[in-house]
């Protein structure tokens, strides 16, 4: 059994922003010089960690936990700068664009990059810098096990319009050889340019992690438990996952009836075949931890009670309703990792409905557990989000991308609720404005090893800064911080708030030996 991720009376913090919301003049926060300077600010606020959401390429609704891919990258995260640095791009090649400062319009950004990707490509191609092109070959070699099927799969989802590759011809949906290799040879130059944006992003993420590293902040990434329907994961392993004759899922995911929907969710990801699975040595899911922690150092494990059991909903139920809870991989998965990677370098996210068998085996794997402040208080004493009811071994969030900021969730409260927070922190009441200053103590002063934020709750947002309604398709994952509204006072409070309770730091290094494994 490896050790913890956090050692013992480990304390340190971190902020939770997701790299698109970084300031940039390029419509979208992405992995150059505004990333390098965020990760220097966090350093100069004694902050350890940065957790940002999964950097897949997104698909539907631009959600990052709907992704085309489990291994690639999001090419709108490239830095423009960088290109030009590299002299891959020219200044001039950047100009004529116009973006908001304060949201993403994802459509004008993919338009943006796109051209900019085709200029680099362009130049590339007729032998500027020769030194990439050969290690952009490299990288097509020692990636082909996941990028080959990812780069075909987006040449021909741009060749059919973004249509489901299951509206495709049926050879292409069931990978014919005859026609994969008519499409490898059709699609060849399209084929080479997805291949090359992932090697761009590669390049600059190791960069950025250098610097992090450098500057002693570590890097969190985000892993959605489920694939995406439409992706290069189901396209191309069907035997993964419980498909029926037609390719389609016969069961789906999601979580049934509480509190806050009579009907459950129906997510719509298919349901792995963990059968399948474990005996290929669960293969795919260690190269799909490999590819993440490539970049970053600790992955939060999004729907972590999904290893334990998964609700499983009939593929033509309109709602969860008729779902059941069906075992997970549990214990021998971790195991597996374990003995793979060397260490298990994970957060679990474990929230929602949490039976017995979850904890025991998050417990069981020393894995930290997940607590947000914005659900504590209930009036309940026992309620597990409340600060007294922590275990060392847990990560405590003011909120997190799916909540409100911390200044709006307070003023959606109840007056009872108002009253149990202001009663826990031992003072007589306080404004919207006296919340997330009041969540940030409660979880720095905590015993939880790990304490983080969302910069909305750093810098007391309120409601236009939220990131994610969840249930709502439409206008999520666009907000973007700008450099005005950095200010310093929020992050010279921030630092001494860190410092004032012990968590500029640790006692110890964090144990990411996984993570340093899979970079190199």
């Amino acid at each position: 059994m490896s050790p913890p991720l956090f050692p013992a009376e480990y304390r340190a913090s971190g902020v939770l922003l997701h790299v698109t919301s970084l300031p940039s003049p390029y419509g979208i926060g992405d992995v150059g010089p505004a990333a390098v300077a965020w990760v220097d600010r966090l350093h100069e606020a004694s902050q350890c960690w940065w957790q940002a959401l999964p950097l897949g390429p997104t698909g539907y609704g631009d959600s990052p936990y709907q992704s085309l891919s489990s291994f690639a990258g999001n090419p709108l995260l490239i830095s423009p700068d960088w290109l030009i640095e590299d002299g891959l791009l020219r200044a001039r090649d950047c100009a004529g664009w116009s973006f908001s400062a304060t949201a993403v319009d994802f459509d004008a950004v993919k338009r943006f990059k796109r051209s900019l990707l085709d200029a680099a490509w362009k130049n590339l191609s007729t032998g500027t810098r020769p030194d990439l092109r050969l290690a952009f070959e490299h990288f097509g070699e020692e990636q082909a096990h996941w990028l080959d099927d990812y780069a075909l799969f987006r040449a021909l989802k741009a060749r059919y319009s973004g249509a489901s590759y299951l509206e495709w011809p049926e050879e292409l949906v069931r990978r014919t050889p005859a026609a994969l290799d008519q499409a490898r040879r059709d699609l060849a130059s399209e084929v080479q340019q997805v291949r090359f944006a992932q090697f761009l992003l590669s390049r600059q993420g190791a960069r950025l992690k250098a610097h992090a590293r450098a500057k002693g902040v570590r890097l969190i990434g985000d892993l959605p438990f489920f694939v995406s329907p439409d992706s290069s994961d189901v396209w191309a392993y069907p035997e993964l996952f419980l498909l029926d004759a037609q390719r389609r899922p016969r069961v789906v995911a999601g979580v049934p009836p509480d509190y806050f929907s009579s009907q459950g969710q129906r997510w719509g990801n298919p349901i792995y075949d963990w059968n399948a699975l474990a005996a290929r040595g669960y293969r795919w899911c260690i190269d799909r931890l490999r590819a993440l922690l490539a970049h970053v150092d600790a992955i939060r494990l999004d729907h972590f009670r999904g290893f334990a059991a998964a609700w499983h909903i009939p593929a033509g139920a309109p709602t969860a309703q008729s779902g059941q809870w069906v075992p997970g991989p549990g214990a021998d998965f971790f195991s597996v990792v374990q003995k793979t990677l060397g260490a298990l370098p994970f957060l679990a996210e474990d929230l929602g409905i949490i039976t017995p068998d979850v904890g025991e085996l998050r417990d069981a794997f020393h894995v930290p557990g997940t607590r947000v402040l914005q659900f504590a208080f209930d009036g309940h004493s026992d309620n597990p989000y409340l600060p007294d009811n922590y275990v060392p071994n847990t990560v405590v969030y003011t909120g997190t991308h799916d909540n409100p900021t911390t200044r709006g969730w307070y003023e959606d409260l109840s007056d009872a609720e108002r009253r149990n927070l202001w009663r826990y922190v031992k003072r007589t009441g306080g404004t919207s404005a006296d919340a997330a200053p009041a969540l940030l103590r409660l979880a720095w002063s905590s015993v939880a090893a790990l304490a983080i934020a969302p910069l909305q709750d750093v810098l007391n947002l309120g409601k236009e800064a939220r990131m994610n309604q969840p249930g709502s398709a439409e206008g999520n994952w666009r907000w973007r911080c700008t450099e005005t509204i950095l200010s310093a006072s929020a992050f010279e409070s921030l630092r001494d708030l860190t410092n004032a309770s012990g968590r500029s730091g640790g006692l110890e290094t964090p144990r990411t030996d996984a993570s340093m494994a899979a970079a190199s």
